[in-house]
């Protein structure tokens, strides 16, 4: 008889909630071993014993995980042998304790639960809300760790016998399912009207579907909140959404049912077929394939009016849940079997997030019939509570714009442990961080923090993202800037509990979030482009070549500085950059010629410098060149201006860029007035966005090299939002590749403000001196 062996085996990772207790129960078996696995509050636990052979059999096979796990660590330890004595291997209850483990987040509905969902032999056909160990809803309904029914939303719902069975069977798929239900003891929906009293209908999926193509909007309860839908090939009902929403022209993101019912309307490759096919379902950014023309493309246009006007691209998503899906096999005509899938629909339902004015996702039945009162006209809800908002992600060319349900809390590796950190991001876009050991944890996309109730749900995600990870911040930090919210709640919150606060600067987080996801440890040249940010001198950066060593950073250059006519406001109207671009070309006439008498007090201010802050924000120089081309004068949603700039230079095609389009300055200015000067010279619109991004490209690449001369370092971290313009991204890559250098950008945290509070952790992690 081959010698025994005892093993304890810790792992820690994403290793609860999807399925890893059964598979290692199942590989025990397969190998003949005694012992047991559990959960714990730091991830799972086994001991193991058996012959080393079939030890090391198991070990390998531990290492192919269930398709949502993900194993961080593994460690071993030996113990002594045990007699036999009959010993079997068991799934033990979970130990209490610290807990530590990882968070699932969401993922889209698995190949085998839509099986059944379709199969209509089968008890859970088309009940809305099947799901199993490798599906469904985690993070959003999680209360507390381990993750165990209990400490979720599921608690109030009693399984019923069969569930029960599958609950307690290790062979099961649904072995330890916490949100495992069904049409007899699980969540239900509700149709509601618009003053959000029930209706009484005999089919809650046939009765939606029946509004949504009668041209209703819906707010419709999902994972993380509630969409509101409409039908998005219906312009009246787009249009009467703008108008409830007040959303005059920020782009709508589209659902449709499958990859063949989008190539007629956008480009799809094959790392964008990853994207939207994932486990996460995240709204990917596409480009139409249509040849060069309005908008998205002339069929676009003719028949989705109003989904993205002016842009390139559409926001588009797969169905994740259950609910989606059965809207499509509803307008289809509900076939059996699952072969309908991969079939082209003609349905395409806008989905856009139920946040009115910009405030937090609408997340439960009153909040939803307060807030949606009269955008919605009716409800389509369920009995199963949201515990923390989450709303969809957003990757455009494999880079974040949003990242939040299928990604959140997922751990991001930083290259070192340090102390925890609580960080509380930036005004725009805001996300807190939180760190542990060599983990980071960034929250969902909480919003723009220019109301009260986004302020709120700031310190409710710092809340309850600490009550989950058990995590208790040694350290504090935020922005720099002292009248941000996001900086007054982290003064007052380390005030109370005696911690220190290290205010970041804003550009120095950002490099520092792509220094920190990349494990750089070596100093590195930063290119920050983005809006806006509170200099370390007090001025109005935006435009900056950074020498970044971990919590320290040094501003090798700028670029020059455009006049702010008004200050913040100028951010909302680029023809004001543009006016104070001619003002420092001497060509103060044109300014009243080219936009009417409103410049005349313009004009004034940038004469006497009354109220005329001077920023080096790259954002802002995109304004000017917009503007200054009659692409926008006014925008409605932040970045417009420049998103519609690139959106016209995609569709005129590449050119050279323009000689003697900037000066380089000795003092690392870089000066792009040349490049202006000839856009306000009456430059044909297309052929002068076009040029202003291969000239902009050619101008960051330069320099570049003259930091690299500087410094003796030739890689660079590109940040902040400017670098989710793909074409000027695409072109300076091509340049720095072409010189040699190495390119490190925003792949696991958005590299606009989204990701500043990953980057203000690793900064505070390794400060020194408190």
């Amino acid at each position: 008889m081959a010698a025994l062996q005892r093993l304890a085996i810790r792992i820690r990772g994403q290793v609860q909630g999807v399925g890893f207790r059964p598979f290692v129960y199942r590989l025990a078996m397969r190998h003949d071993l005694s012992g047991f696995v559990r959960n714990d509050g730091a991830g799972v636990e086994i001991e193991a014993q058996g012959s080393t052979t079939a030890l090391d059999d198991f070990l390998r096979d531990l290492r192919q995980p269930p398709p949502l796990a993900r194993i961080d660590v593994l460690s071993m330890d030996d113990l002594p042998p045990r007699p036999l004595d009959g010993a079997a291997f068991v799934i033990a209850a979970t130990r209490s304790g610290a807990a530590t483990a990882d968070v699932t987040p969401d993922t889209a509905i698995c190949a085998n639960c839509l099986a059944e969902l379709f199969d209509p032999g089968d008890r859970r056909y088309r009940y809305p809300f099947i799901n199993c160990t490798d599906c469904g809803p985690r993070y959003t309904l999680t209360a507390a760790l381990p993750y165990d029914r209990p400490n979720t939303s599921m608690a109030g719902f009693v399984l019923c016998p069969d569930c029960a069975r599958e609950y307690r069977d290790p062979s099961d798929r649904r072995f330890h399912a916490q949100p495992n239900a069904c049409a007899i003891c699980g969540p239900r929906l509700t149709l509601r009207d618009a003053g959000g009293m029930p209706v009484a209908v005999d089919d809650v999926i046939a009765a939606t579907l029946e509004r949504l193509l009668a041209g209703h909007i819906l707010a419709i309860k999902g994972l993380g909140g509630f969409h509101l839908v409409c039908d998005a090939q219906n312009a009246v009902a787009v249009a009467r959404l703008r108008r409830r929403k007040q959303r005059d022209a920020k782009p709508f993101a589209i659902m449709a049912a499958n990859i063949a019912s989008l190539t007629s309307w956008v480009e799809v490759g094959a790392h964008e077929r990853q994207w939207l096919e994932s486990p996460q379902r995240p709204i990917v950014l596409l480009h139409s394939p249509r040849p060069p023309g309005e908008g998205l493309g002339v069929r676009a246009n003719e028949s989705l009016p109003g989904i993205a006007p002016g842009l390139a691209h559409l926001g588009v998503m797969l169905p994740y849940t259950p609910l989606h899906y059965l809207l499509f096999h509803e307008a289809i005509g509900r076939p059996a079997g699952t072969a309908w899938l991969d079939q082209p629909q003609s349905l395409l339902l806008v989905m856009t997030s139920a946040n009115p004015g910009g405030e937090p996702l609408v997340i439960d039945d009153e909040e939803a019939g307060r807030r949606l009162r009269g955008i919605a006209d009716g409800f389509v809800t369920h009995d199963r509570a949201i515990l923390a908002r989450c709303d969809d992600s957003v990757v455009a060319d494999g880079a974040f714009v949003r990242r939040a349900r299928g990604y959140t809390p997922q751990a991001i590796r930083l290259p070192q442990a340090g102390p925890s950190v609580l960080a509380l991001g930036g005004y725009l876009k805001n996300t807190l961080c939180l760190t542990r050991d060599d983990r980071a944890y960034l929250s969902p996309h909480i919003g723009s923090l220019d109301n009260a109730e986004t302020c709120r749900a700031l310190e409710e995600a710092v809340e309850h993202l600490q009550s989950i990870l058990c995590i208790a911040p040694e350290r504090i930090a935020c922005d720099l800037h002292p009248n941000f919210p996001s900086n007054r709640l982290a003064t007052a919150y380390a005030t109370e509990r005696g911690l220190p606060c290290i205010a970041v600067q804003h550009h120095h987080a950002h490099i520092a979030a792509v220094v920190a996801e990349h494990g750089l440890r070596e100093p590195v040249l930063g290119l920050a482009l983005d809006g806006v940010g509170l200099g370390a001198d007090g001025g109005i950066w935006g435009g900056e070549l950074l020498r970044v060593d971990g919590a320290n950073f040094e501003r090798l250059g700028h670029l020059r500085p455009l006049p702010l006519p008004g200050g913040d406001r100028a951010a909302r109207e680029p023809w004001r950059l543009a006016a104070g671009t001619l003002h420092l070309l001497g060509r103060n006439d044109e300014i009243s010629r080219r936009f009417g008498p409103r410049a005349n007090i313009i004009r004034q201010m940038l004469e006497q410098r009354i109220n005329t802050p001077e920023t080096s924000s790259a954002g802002r120089l995109f304004d000017a060149a917009a503007a200054l081309l009659s692409v926008r004068e006014i925008s409605d949603y932040e970045g417009q201006a420049a998103m519609e700039l690139e959106a016209l230079a995609h569709r005129h095609g590449p050119v050279s860029p323009l000689a003697d389009g900037f000066h380089l300055g000795d003092d690392g200015v870089l000066d792009l007035l040349p490049l202006l000067t000839w856009l306000a010279d009456g430059a044909e619109p297309g052929a002068g966005a076009a040029c202003f991004h291969a000239t902009l490209a050619l101008a960051l690449s330069e320099w570049l090299r003259w930091g690299g001369e500087q410094t003796g370092i030739q890689h660079v971290a590109l940040g902040g939002g400017c670098f989710l313009n793909r074409l000027l991204t695409m072109q300076l890559r091509a340049r720095l590749d072409a010189m040699g250098w190495r390119i490190f950008t925003a792949q696991q945290a958005p590299p606009n403000d989204g990701g500043l509070s990953l980057g203000q952790a690793w900064v505070a992690m390794q400060a020194e001196s408190i």
